[in-house]
This record gives structure tokens, sequence and C-alpha cells, in this order.
């Protein structure tokens, strides 16, 4: 992976190497690290709808080697950075609408698309292309931040103060879009959560969401340390509840 010239931060996507990036970077990150436990067999074709930088597909090969993954964001810019440092020959990347997939039907094995829900004006055209392009059997699997805890106070429909976002979801709300979507797939929600050592961060010094919205500038050594070392396993998957971070909806068209 190369991250000696990562994307300007603008607060739509994440990027790595960016050290006061890394904790949102390896949150996104655990998410793609979790993918094994819900795919049941090694996927041919992986599609990353809304793949931002391009870093998941390195991932996503280090999980199934002989994947081949094909990248789609409608960002030209993150189109081109992506061919540019994550392509190859089992990483193609595509600048599309994720609303009109440049796809044939029933192609990919595997169809991924995290953090990406909440930025689309018309999610139901989106969930059903991702469904469209699916292979007979194929998983479809997306993330998204749960409101309740990414932005606390915000009732379902309102606006988000995030400018990129057009709306966000609590778990029983995803859930129930996601099977009007989609009516007769199978559908389930985790919930992405802290580890031990994040939890007891917290603890000790209290909500690190807090903590992390101030000014980089007055983060403590306590906090700029934390930050630093932050890596996947400082995440869980675990219930959809109103205290998790992320929904992981997991989709059996």
């Amino acid at each position: 992976m190369d991250t000696r010239v990562p994307m300007v931060i603008t607060g739509e996507r994440t990027v790595p190497g960016v050290w006061h990036e890394n904790y949102w970077f390896r949150r996104h990150e655990a998410a793609y690290a979790a993918l094994p436990g819900w795919v049941p067999s090694p996927p041919g074709i992986v599609l990353d709808a809304g793949c931002g930088e391009g870093y998941g597909a390195s991932v996503l090969r280090a999980s199934w080697p002989g994947a081949r993954v094909v990248g789609v964001d409608y960002d030209p810019i993150a189109a081109a950075h992506a061919a540019r440092t994550h392509g190859g020959e089992q990483a193609a990347y595509v600048r599309a609408g994720l609303t009109a997939l440049p796809l044939v039907d029933d192609v990919a094995d595997l169809v991924v698309s995290l953090q990406v829900l909440e930025h689309l004006w018309t999610p139901w055209e989106y969930v059903g292309e991702l469904a469209r392009v699916a292979a007979p059997g194929g998983v479809v699997v997306l993330s998204t931040p749960n409101r309740l805890t990414f932005s606390p106070g915000l009732g379902r429909l309102e606006a988000p103060s995030n400018a990129y976002h057009s709306r966000e979801y609590d778990a029983l709300e995803l859930e129930q879009e996601l099977r009007a979507w989609l009516p007769g797939s199978g559908v389930r929600v985790a919930g992405l959560h802290h580890g031990e050592r994040l939890r007891a961060r917290e603890a000790a010094h209290g909500s690190l969401a807090e903590a992390l919205a101030a000014p980089v500038e007055d983060w403590g050594e306590e906090l700029r340390d934390l930050v630093a070392t932050t890596t996947t396993a400082d995440f869980v998957l675990g219930a959809a509840d109103d205290a998790c971070l992320d929904l992981v909806a997991v989709l059996n068209p």
C-alpha cells in the first residue's frame, strides 16, 4: 500500500497514512477485516462500491488472495488515486455513480459498500444496484454510522450536521428499510464496538468521541499515543445495540 501521497481529508472519507486520522481509518478498516466471518466461501470477484481512496482492495486481497477486486467511486479524483495507488492485475477501479453501476447482472460473489449509505439521496436505488450485481448465492455487506452514537440527539429522518451525509440510521431503522428496499432478501445487522483497550481508555478518561472532536493541537500526549497506535484489533463486531459505533448489514439478495 502506497501512503506517501495521501488524499486530502475533507471530512467525506478517511485515508491511510495520516497519524491523526488513524483511529477513523482503523475503525473503517476493521469492517473490511471482519468480512471473512460473513462470507461462506472465497469469492472470485469482489465489488467495492464507493471505494474512496482504494485501501479496501489491499485488505480484501489479504483475506482472499485469489479474488479480483473492482472498485467504483463517483469522485473522479478518488477513482484515479485508487487506480494509481492500489490498482494492478487483481484490482481495477472505475469512476461511476453507485445508483447506475457499470456492471452486468449477477457478476460479483461479494459486494462490499462501507460507510457509503449515509451519503446517498436515493438509498433504495443504491441498495437495489448492489443486489442486482450480486451473483446468485452472493453476499452484500454494507456499513454506516450508528446515528445514536455518531450524532447524539439527531432524530430519525432529521438532517445530519455532517455536510456530506444525507441520512443516518439506527439499527432497527436500517433493518426495516433494507427489508423494504429488498423484499424477500435475508437481512442481518451487527454492530461495531470498541474493543477492550478503547473501552478501558473511556472508563479512565471519558468519551473518546468527545476527545477526538477537539482540535488536534489540543490533544494531550495520552490521546495522541492512543490514536497513533490504534489498530483494527481495537474494534470488535457484536450486537447492533444503541451503543455500537457503526452498523454492519449483511444481505443475501
